[in-house]
């Protein structure tokens, strides 16, 4: 009994991804279909990094079509590629540099640097090329988070090359001036530093540079929203009414100027106790979620109150490669793969693709 291709794509059509949560066909992820007698070949190609998820696509694909009457060998290749999608109108695309993810927050202390440094390492951890600019001027924490020291490297003496923690790349203004040195500059001053930390840097080979930004809504976040090409951004809060009163008005103001929002991540859900393992809602409930519903958006996930995320953060080894195999490091992968699979849904960039137009005299 021979098998046909078309028999191949409906058991595709019945096979979920669970990361984007739709089968194979509708993401158009499967591809090279190939049927030899009874061997069946094919590559699925995902839009999003999934290191850790290949070996459970390939399996469910291969057990799914293994199943059809008639077919012997399965041969599954699985891989991802990233590439650009669209930003704001008007703004070029930064070199070596894909998509570029802002994590913000409306108020100071809820954990927005160390969500995005471990969302940073998370996606790495998932075999994306990844990059961290740290975009608070006045308290830069990256260096200390990442714990790297020194001072960047100038080669032709108008670039920076950027420093490496973890395998991540970075570029902090904490990486040029003195830990106790106080930035007292005015807005045109940051908002100039700012350009130059991400323009100046020879970043290589980006698929996606996470902004760690500071909190509020204010000079910094505008020069992002207007001069630099965000991919989309991932709103940090915590479930207390205080903190969601900011991150609204932070969620609108880029809804405001046309940037996507990702998602919303919820920090210091609950609080687990280090002696008895207790665990409590010391700053409310739900908030997050509700916030999410009132918006459209989505409802990324929700992290611990737990002594270890800031500990390692602070010794410069955030979770996600202090314990890798750890309950808080699956929640901030999972919680990079939904805001990658929700990037690799956005419309591609096309600016490459058009063609120069050059006028001769003839």
């Amino acid at each position: 009994m021979s098998v046909s291709e078309l028999q191949i794509q409906i058991a595709l059509k019945e096979i979920t991804d669970p990361n984007t949560e739709k089968d194979f066909i509708a993401t158009k992820s499967a591809r090279n279909i190939k049927v030899n007698g009874s061997d069946v070949s094919l590559d699925v190609e995902l839009g999003y990094p999934a290191k850790t998820q290949v070996e459970l696509i390939r399996k469910m694909v291969q057990a799914k079509l293994g199943a059809i009457p008639g077919v012997g060998k399965v041969t599954v290749n699985v891989a991802s590629k990233i590439v650009s999608h669209s930003v704001q109108r008007g703004v070029k695309l930064i070199p070596e540099v894909k998509n570029i993810i802002a994590v913000a927050s409306g108020k100071g202390g809820v954990g927005k640097s160390t969500t995005a440094v471990n969302l940073a390492l998370a996606l790495a951890a998932e075999g994306a090329s990844v990059g961290v600019l740290d975009a608070d001027i006045y308290g830069p924490s990256q260096p200390t988070m990442l714990g790297i020291t020194g001072r960047p490297e100038s080669r032709d003496g108008k670039t920076l090359e950027p420093m490496v923690g973890h395998g991540l790349q970075a570029i902090s203004i904490g990486f040029l001036i003195d830990v106790d040195t106080p930035m007292v500059w005015r807005g045109p001053m940051v908002t100039q530093a700012l350009e130059q930390l991400l323009k100046d840097t020879r970043w290589q080979g980006v698929d996606y540079l996470v902004v760690d930004l500071p909190p509020g809504t204010g000079d910094i976040q505008l020069t992002l929203a207007q001069k630099v090409p965000v991919t989309g951004a991932v709103i940090v809060t915590t479930p207390q009414d205080i903190a969601l009163i900011d991150a609204r008005k932070g969620l609108k103001m880029f809804e405001k100027v046309g940037i996507p929002i990702i998602g919303i991540v919820e920090n210091m859900s609950i609080h687990i106790c280090s002696n008895c393992g207790h665990e409590e809602h010391i700053f409310g409930t739900g908030g997050a979620e509700k916030m999410c519903k009132d918006f459209n958006t989505e409802f990324l996930g929700a992290l611990p109150l737990d002594i270890r995320i800031r500990e390692q953060t602070d010794s410069g080894k955030p979770s996600v490669v202090a314990d890798p195999d750890g309950r808080i490091a699956e929640i901030y992968r999972r919680i990079a793969r939904r805001v990658a699979v929700k990037i690799s849904e956005q419309a591609k960039d096309m600016t490459s693709k058009f063609p120069n137009i050059v006028i001769q005299n003839t």
